[in-house]
Order: structure tokens, then sequence, then C-alpha cells
């Protein structure tokens, strides 16, 4: 019932890099594409056509020209589609295709009649047979049909044929006679949803078909057993030529790939394939975000982790089931409701992993049609909490409920709220299978509310597009349908208005009715008038849902079937809001916390972090040569984010996130110099490019953060090209991340130790500010970093872990600055004496003072760091030293949000000493024995070669 459509044919000539729309975009459906082996312009493409309406562009279609142009070689009529298509294997100028009625309304599935058929022909489609009526074949009405042919034996044919007395059948001479050769119900159940069957390509008796489970036989289909997949539920099988072991299934968990014939299968977890009915988010920190997901089960998953991704780790199972909506409780994030089909309702304490089943009316009614059931329960039902008390659960079928017990007990609070027309409420599937899984289950109540300003006022959407809204939790209701709105409207979300008390917003859509039309509407007097407010949305793209942000007034999100749309100014006017996101369905959208998360129809959650700035920007800020927006609320906390996130969520921004404008482009470091000029070593001998010149001529851009104190923390700049202080930028909208960290400790080259890094302190919570500068123009902002609310320790507690990392910070420059001190002394000492004769008398005494010289200080620099260490794991063979222990320590403390231990300081004290000591040390000798050899070099006839402190 939750079904999306494509735009027609698509081509690509770069292995799939880019497409390009080829035609048939009113087609909707095309399940089968054929190309002619040894001719890729000559394609087939058999179309479905439109779900739920009659439509011209559906049947066979042939292209001659590589689909620059298309012919339709196969039709039936405006109801009847196409959904398979086989090209003989050994004769591609033979086809078989399968016609089909199929139609999906709102409220039911019919699966066959008239027009349903199978069709062959012979002559590359220029003309068709009908072989549905031949010796064998069953008598109609016809349903769903698949067919395939045997590579080894093209006289060998089977057809899966759904009818009263269907099966799977089989011919042995190119259709013209048939015989059903098996009938069981396991390869034909729910025929609509499967009917599919493969010839394997090198055996003329073995056949798959694809159902529930995945069959195959070995005896020409008279018999069947299933190989065990990752999933079930299977809809379409490859099976290679030229190795027929190995093969690649797929199935409502994704595509798994076997190579040995079936006997195991690959993960379908590698592909972000999830289809989300429903998202909502819970009041957890960090907050995590929950939906159910077809054929697989609800989840809530972490919006960020602690490490560099948000992986399978992040992720649990929750309540509910795969169709539902899902109700974290506002006070507790522990308790968790959820539904599923069929009014299946649970309570799930996920602190003792306890379930409970709370269902309102809990006759389970599968298989039965609307107009037997107590109360009709939507596959996609709703469940909320009161934003007023934590303890009022509601749910709704075609009246809506409330329980204040945690589902012991359920009140009904409303009379029917639905059209209730009896002729729409019964069994689905016909006129040949029965299919009832309360998808078709018409006349319900989809989307429900409590106001979040005024307790007790409730509104709520049928799927038969009716409004009704309680001012006295329910006792009273009226009907406020807008006027406008098209009859049979599927209300699928309200949203109340934050900053309006009478105020709502509704998306409904048509889909089922064959209107694919956005309907946005509002109201700001309790539904007493409404506007509609859809300008500038594709009228092809229908709506599912709109949220309103609870921060700028008029700032609206909506979802439709084809991309997400942006309106600020209150739904006057939209525009397409895509960035990174892929076109895709989008069936639910949570703002939470200045995030937008989004549900999508089979390309799993996506989330925008932080648009604070959205909700501050005006048009003119486009204009300034800068304009720096106030960063909004940042915790802190562990996390990074991967830069290659593989088969994971990515991690949110962890620090202060700056979005800024900038009008030009600032100057940038110089890091990609032309090739000619590395040659050449020259720039003037270079042609400077227009960008080159540009850059010369821009600005730089730095940005430089202060404690509440006004001391400096740390600066960044777009033309510095040092490391963890650069800053890409570009022309328009930017967006910088401080990870909290002040500056780090300096280190050396090949520096190798095992015990920590030279990263900076992270700043605690308080007041910051930061200072951006472009030219003359200084714009600066304040902000505040707040605490984790899940730690207990205090200020003062989290200033003592700071000021001890930042001590270490210094300590650990001090001891890397000495260690290049000394290694620039060796690098002199080598340069006086390397050249010295030691048999010349004079020359070997200042031979011998450089070697004197250069061993103690070896001895300092053997004292403060292992000089033997040449690769990472050399500290395992070699002891560490001073800043192997420093680093130790400072390493030690950065871990989580602690003050020092009182060992930790007692150790710092120790290392601290014996570093000073060494320090020390080195400060003698620069004062007696460089001197006196320097003094030495000066009394020497030797050239001027006085050792002078190397600079940093």
């Amino acid at each position: 019932g939750n079904v999306s459509h494509g735009y027609g044919m698509w081509k690509s000539l770069d292995k799939g890099k880019s497409w390009k729309s080829i035609g048939l975009e009113d087609s909707h459906r095309i399940p089968r594409i054929r190309i002619h082996p040894k001719n890729p312009d000559l394609v087939y493409a058999a179309s479905m056509g439109h779900l739920s309406g009659p439509n011209k562009q559906r049947g066979i279609f042939r292209s001659n020209d590589g689909g620059a142009n298309w012919e339709k070689i196969l039709y039936v009529n405006d109801e009847v589609g196409f959904v398979d298509l086989i090209m003989d294997p050994n004769n591609a100028r033979v086809l078989y295709a399968s016609s089909w009625r199929v139609i999906r309304t709102p409220y039911s599935l019919e699966s066959g009649g008239q027009g349903s058929a199978l069709w062959k022909s012979t002559d590359g489609g220029d003309s068709w047979e009908n072989i549905i009526e031949n010796k064998g074949m069953p008598e109609g009405p016809i349903g769903i049909n698949g067919i395939t042919v045997s590579p080894v034996n093209s006289d060998r044919l089977w057809a899966m044929i759904e009818s009263k007395a269907g099966g799977l059948f089989r011919s042995d001479d190119a259709g013209k006679t048939w015989v059903k050769i098996n009938e069981e119900r396991k390869l034909r159940q729910r025929a609509w949803y499967y009917t599919r069957l493969y010839a394997d390509p090198s055996d003329v008796d073995t056949v798959f078909v694809l159902n529930v489970r995945f069959w195959k036989s070995k005896d020409g289909g008279k018999s069947f057993a299933s190989i065990t997949t990752p999933h079930g539920d299977h809809h379409d099988l490859w099976i290679n030529p030229k190795t027929p072991n190995v093969m690649v299934v797929g199935d409502d968990g994704g595509a798994q790939v076997t190579i040995d014939g079936g006997a195991s299968f690959s993960s379908y977890h590698n592909q972000p394939t999830a289809q989300f009915y429903r998202v909502t988010t819970d009041n957890h920190f960090p907050y995590r975000i929950y939906g159910a997901q077809q054929d697989n089960s609800s989840v809530r998953i972490d919006h960020r982790s602690a490490g560099s991704r948000i992986t399978e780790a992040n992720w649990e199972a929750t309540a509910g089931g795969e169709s539902g909506h899902l109700a974290p409780n506002p006070s507790n994030p522990e308790i968790v409701y959820g539904g599923s089909y069929d009014g299946f309702l649970t309570r799930v304490d996920h602190s003792i992993d306890s379930v409970r089943l709370i269902d309102v009316w809990p006759d389970n009614p599968m298989g039965k049609g609307a107009e037997a059931l107590k109360y009709r329960f939507q596959w996609n039902f709703p469940i909320f909490f009161s934003p007023h008390d934590s303890k009022v659960l509601y749910t709704a079928a075609n009246h809506l409920f409330k329980s204040t017990n945690e589902g012991q007990s359920w009140q009904q609070i409303s009379p029917d709220l639905t059209r209730n027309d009896k002729s729409k409420q019964g069994s689905s599937g016909g006129p040949i299978t029965q299919d009832n899984t309360s998808v078709e289950y018409y006349s319900t109540i989809f989307a429900a509310a409590e106001s979040q300003h005024e307790p007790g006022v409730l509104w709520t959407g049928s799927d038969d597009g009716l409004i009704h809204v309680s001012k006295d939790n329910g006792e009273n209701w009226k009907n406020v349908t807008p006027k406008g709105l098209p009859e049979w409207t599927q209300i699928n979300s309200i949203e109340i208005d934050p900053f309006n008390k009478g105020g709502l917003y509704v998306a409904g859509t048509r889909y089922k009715s064959d209107d694919f039309k956005p309907y946005l509407y509002k109201t700001e007097n309790y539904g007493q008038s409404w506007k509609k407010i859809v300008k500038g949305i594709s009228d092809t793209h229908f709506t599912r849902v709109i949220r309103a942000d609870t921060k700028r007034q008029g700032m609206l999100w909506a979802g439709t079937e084809t991309g997400l749309y942006l309106s600020m100014d209150d739904g006057k006017n939209w525009q397409a809001f895509q960035q990174n996101l892929p076109i895709v369905p989008i069936t639910d959208i949570a703002l939470k916390n200045d995030d937008v998360i989004i549900a999508t129809q089979g390309r799993a959650f996506w989330l925008l972090d932080d648009v604070s700035w959205m909700q501050q920007y005006s048009a003119k800020d486009e204009q300034k040569s800068i304009h720096v927006y106030t960063p909004g609320t940042s915790y802190r906390l562990d996390g990074r984010v991967s830069k290659e996130p593989g088969n994971a969520g990515t991690n949110a921004p962890n620090g202060v996130i700056f979005d800024f404008f900038l009008k030009d482009k600032p100057k940038s470091a110089d890091k990609d110099k032309s090739s000619a000029e590395k040659e050449t070593g020259n720039e003037s001998s270079v042609t400077k490019s227009a960008t080159e010149k540009a850059n010369e001529n821009a600005l730089p851009l730095s940005l430089t953060v202060y404690d509440s104190a006004g001391e400096k923390i740390k600066s960044f700049s777009s033309n510095s090209s040092e490391k963890g202080q650069g800053m890409t930028l570009t022309q328009g909208h930017n967006r910088f991340v401080w990870g909290l960290d002040y500056e780090a400790a300096k280190d050396f080259k090949g520096m190798i130790v095992w015990a920590g890094g030279v990263s900076g302190a992270k700043a605690i919570p308080g007041d910051y500010s930061a200072e951006f500068k472009l030219g003359e123009q200084v714009q600066e902002v304040k902000f505040s970093v707040q605490k984790d609310p899940r730690i207990a320790t205090t200020q003062d507690e989290l200033k003592a872990q700071l000021d001890f990392v930042l001590s270490t910070t210094e300590k650990i420059t001090q001891l890397t600055d000495s260690v290049k001190e000394i290694r620039g002394y060796y690098q002199q000492i080598k340069q006086v004496t390397g050249a010295l004769d030691s048999k010349n008398e004079s020359e070997n005494k200042l031979i011998e003072a450089g070697k004197s010289l250069k061993k103690n200080l070896s001895e300092v620099e053997e004292a403060l760091y292992q000089t033997k260490n040449q690769s990472n794991q050399d500290p395992l063979n070699f002891p560490g030293r001073l800043l192997n222990s420093l680093m130790g320590i400072k390493s030690q403390v950065e871990v989580g949000d602690y003050p020092p231990t009182d060992q930790v300081l007692v150790l710092k004290q120790e290392i601290f000493t014996k570093i000073d000591q060494q320090l020390d040390k080195l400060a003698a000798i620069k004062q007696t024995e460089v001197s006196a050899f320097n003094q030495m070099v000066a009394a020497s006839q030797l050239p001027a070669l006085k050792i002078k402190q190397p600079q940093e």
C-alpha cells in the first residue's frame, strides 16, 4: 500500500556515474527491461503504468535507437499493464510477455481480471499471440503471471498463473500446450506480491520460484526444496549465465549474493535501504531516533555516537513492528510504545527488556475485511503522548482512544471520526485471491495530535478526508474539513502551529486515487477557515508530511514523494531543499534540538545537523562581505566525524558549529602550484590563472576563539597551511566546526611515543566568544558550551581537569622544544668539527670538545626521549623516557569528564621534577660547555662558526 513510482526510462553511458532520461516518463513502473544481446540499441521495456487509475503509457515498448524513440508494440487497454517480459536466450526474436490488470485504491487491491494474459512474439515484437487460452492453461479469471524460458532448451517453458485453478504450468513445445506440474500454495501464495520464476542456465530440469521462501526444483517443477536466505519475501533473482552457482536474490531485506548455489549468502546489512514509515525522537541525551521499517524490526538509533560513526552498535530493536508509529514516554524514554498492522500495540521497557501487548481490542482480524471489525485500525495507525501529561497515551482506529494506565485499559473518547462509507470496507484482493493485512482498512483516523498550547484540544485527520477538532478532551467534536479539500484525501500528517494556539498545518495525499498533486493546508482559527499552501511544489510531487520550526515562525518543511521542500514565509512559497539528499520519497519529518530528521521510503534515515543559522537567516545576510550567525547549543561531548563512514551513519559534528556567509571567497593557503612552476621553481615564468589572481587579491579570513576572560584559546585562518589551523572556505554559505580544542603541544620530526599524543586540551562548559576578521572587518559572536547533562562532575572538577591538561601540554612543548634545540646543537657541532683533522693537535682538541659536548647533550636528550624509536611499535622494545610518561598522564586525565586522581597528581609532580632537572642540566650545559666550545671555536683559526641557539 505504501508504494512509490518512477519517472520513466534512464540510460547511463559511464557505468552509472551519470544518467539521462530517455522517455516513458508517465509509465510510473517499468518492472522489466530487455536488451538485444548483439544490438544494444534494440531495447524492450514492459510498463505496468499507473497503479491507481487508467493511463495510456503502459504496455510493451520498443526502441531501435537506444531509447531516443519508443514505439508501443503491445497494448491491451488503459487499465492493463505488463509485469513480465522474457527474451529467449537462444533466439532474441522470441519474446514472452505477461499482462496484468491490477488496481490499488485507498481501500482495496484487485489482482486480475479481463486483460490479464500471456503473450508470445516470434518476430521481435512486430506481432503477438495470446497464449493464455492454449491447451492446458487454467480457466479465467486470470491474475498475475510469471514466465521463464530454459536456456538449455527453448521449448521448455514454465509459467506461474494466478487463477482459482492456478499453479506452476510447464510447456515442452514453446507454449503450444501446457501441463500443470505443481499446485502447491507455498509457490503461489499472495500471488500479486511475488510470482517470479527463473530457469537454470545449465540444467533443463532446474527451475527457481520466488515467494515468501526461495524455492528450487531439480525435477522440472514437480517438487521443490527451499534455499535458506538471510531474509524472507523474495521478489527477484539474477543468475550468472556462465557460472550458475553465482546468484543475486532480491528480497525485502535487500540484495544478497551467493557464489555456491545458495549454500551460503552475503549479508544485507551493508545496504542503507530501510523503508521507514514514520520518525520520532525521545528526550534521552543525546536523543535517539525511532522508526518502524518495512519487513524489518522497529528501531531506535542514537543520533550521534562517542566514536567516529553511527554503527549497528548504536541501534536496537524497540516496540511495535514493521509498519507503525512509535511513542517513547516523554518522562522515561526507556518505556516505548509501538504499533503494527491489525491493531498490534506493544509496550517495551528497555530497562528490563520487558514486552507487554496492550492492543485496544485484541481480536486478531487477519484475513478479514474491514466490515468485520469492531474497530478499524489501519496498518499505520497513530500513537502519541499528551504534551501536558506523560501518563496520557492516545491511539486511533476509526475512534480516538486514551489510556492513563499504560495500556491496561482504554477509553473511547470520540465517535467515528471518518466518513464510514460501508461500500469501501469490504474484503480486498479479488477477484481471485483475497488479501487483507489492514493496509486496505479504510475510513480510519490516520493522523492525530493534542495541542501543546491547550490541554484537551485534540485534532484528528482521517484517511478518507475528514479533519475534526475537540476543545474539551473529546467530549464534543467538530468537523472542520477544508471546503476545497477533495473528497477521500488521506490526511497523512497534521502539525500544531508552534506560534498560534488555533493554528494547524495539514499534509494530504491522493496518490491512491491517481492524483499526484501536493495538498498542504493551514488554518489559524481552529479550522474555521483554511488556506492552501503549495506554491513552488511540483504538481507531481505529492505531499506526505509538513512540519513547523519551533523557533522561527513561518519556517516550514514538507516531505514529498520526490524530495524535501522548505518554506521561509509560512507556506506562501516553497523551494526544493535537496542538498546531498537523494531523490527519494520522504514519509515523515521530525524536528529536534535544531536538527531535521527525515524518514524515507527505501533510503533509510537522514539527518540535517543544526539549522539554527537558518532560523536567523535574512536575505540581506548574503549582501554583506561577511555575516556570522550565533552558534546553536553546543555540548562538551566525545565523538568525531569519520571521513569515510562506510556502512554506517555519519556522526554529528562535535564542537561549536559556526555558520557564516562570505560574499567573496577568501584568500587561501597556496598549496597547489602549477606543474610548470614546480618544475622551474620560478613563479614569474608561469602565467597565473584567473583563480590564482583572484586568490592574490582576496583577503584572508581569520577566526580566533577566546574564553570568558578574553584569553585566546586558538586561532584559525583561511591562509594558514599549519596542521589543524587552516580553514577550507568558499563563496556563499560556510560551516566551520571548532572542536573545543586548545592549541596542541609541539612535536618534532620522527617523534614516536606509545602513551599519548600532543592534542590540545578540551574546553570546559562556559561562555566563550569568537572573532572573525576579514581585512578591516571584525565580527564577534558570543556563545556557550553546555555540560553533558548525564555527568555529575562539577564545574570546579572540570576546571581541574582542564588545568592539568593545559599544564602537561605546556610541559610537553617545553620538552620537545628542548629536544629540537639539542638536535640543533648536534647539527652545528657536526658543521664545526666535520671537516677537521684529528691528527692536527689544535683541531683534535676541538673535535674532542665537540664529542664531550654532544655526549653531555645526549644524556639530557636520552633522559627526555627514547631516541631508539624508529617505528610505531619500537616502544615495546625500548623503554619509554620522560616524554612517554608525561604524555601518558596527560592522555589518562583526558579520558572522560573527571578531575585528575590524587595519584596522578603525585606522579605529575614527580615527572615535572625530573623533567625540570634535565632542563636545568641543559641550561647549565648551554651556559658553560656551549660557551666554552664557542670560545674554542673563536680562538681557533677556523672560519667563524660560532654555535647559535637554534630558532623555532
